[in-house]
């Protein structure tokens, strides 16, 4: 690895701050049966959410498969919900299309931010304007477009590291964050992604409820979102059998760990092989399933 690469890498693990800006949806809802239109179509129970609150929801189908996730903000009158560009505008037209049934209204307001991704956040927002979705000891912004290169400028001014798309790519991987049409789509059945405070299994019902609610409360999945460590580098869609040769699941994404020194994966894993430390083999090697994230 190139040196600079990793005294990025070093200095961001290390407690340094660090911000990546990509491309985000946010998608705004609002109206006096707001709650009752967003829990039929989400995983989570919107009437829960105080204002300046946040949960993670997921929008599934009626097979209870995956169509998106997001982070959902309360603020004000309205609910707030961030998620990636390729779920974005299925997150709005799932919306949307309600809104003539109702006192139900949808913007989507993506276009007149910027979004950054603030790795150990440490400074208060300076702005009302600004739209802040917390994940742990990171950031989630998204800034009014005529105000991003001033905030870009203050967080350089704060010794903040620009974090490029391969330093990226190995951070979200670490700490076990999925991807849309690389590590979950359409095939995946919520409660597959492993995602904590993800699904309510006690408020009314919505799209996709009965396939999610029985999974949890008549059997298991049959597979998880999970982490491998990896003897040498392997590739996505690489198949994962049993130390006995049964189908064991699939690698969804790979990069190289400066920390663990290893190459690390995620993937999806069949129920019978989950627990931490369970031995797999991927091509000729063995992989070894790790619970998420890698790196705490």
């Amino acid at each position: 690895m190139k040196q600079d690469f990793l005294s990025e890498y070093n200095a961001i693990r290390a407690g340094g701050v660090g911000f990546y800006e990509q491309k985000r949806g946010l998608i705004a809802v609002w109206g006096k049966e707001a709650v009752q239109f967003l829990n039929g179509l989400m995983t989570n129970d919107a009437a829960k959410l105080e204002e300046g609150g946040q949960m993670r929801a997921a929008f599934p189908n009626v097979q209870g498969r995956l169509l998106a996730t997001a982070h959902v903000l309360r603020r004000g009158d309205k609910f707030l919900f961030e998620t990636e560009t390729a779920t974005r505008e299925k997150i709005f037209q799932n919306l949307f299309r309600f809104t003539f049934a109702g006192d139900f209204f949808v913007e989507d307001l993506s276009d007149s931010f910027r979004y950054f991704e603030i790795f150990n956040w440490k400074f208060q927002i300076s702005s009302p304007d600004f739209i802040e979705f917390n994940n742990n000891f990171d950031a989630n912004v998204f800034v009014p477009n005529d105000t991003a290169e001033n905030f870009t400028n203050e967080l350089k001014n704060e010794n903040a590291v620009g974090i490029s798309d391969e330093l990226y790519e190995v951070l979200r991987i670490e700490n076990g964050v999925p991807i849309y049409d690389v590590d979950a789509n359409e095939t995946t059945i919520v409660p597959e992604l492993g995602i904590e405070n993800l699904i309510s299994y006690n408020k009314g019902c919505y799209v996709g409820q009965e396939i999610i609610a029985r999974i949890h409360f008549r059997g298991h999945i049959a597979k998880q979102l999970t982490g491998l460590i990896l003897e040498a580098e392997a590739a996505r869609g690489d198949e994962l059998k049993s130390l006995d040769g049964k189908n064991a699941g699939k690698i969804t994404s790979v990069t190289f760990s400066p920390r663990l020194g290893k190459f690390i994966a995620l993937a999806f894993v069949r129920y019978d092989y989950l627990a931490e430390g369970t031995n797999l083999k991927v091509n000729e090697m063995t992989g070894e399933v790790k619970n998420l994230p890698f790196i705490k």
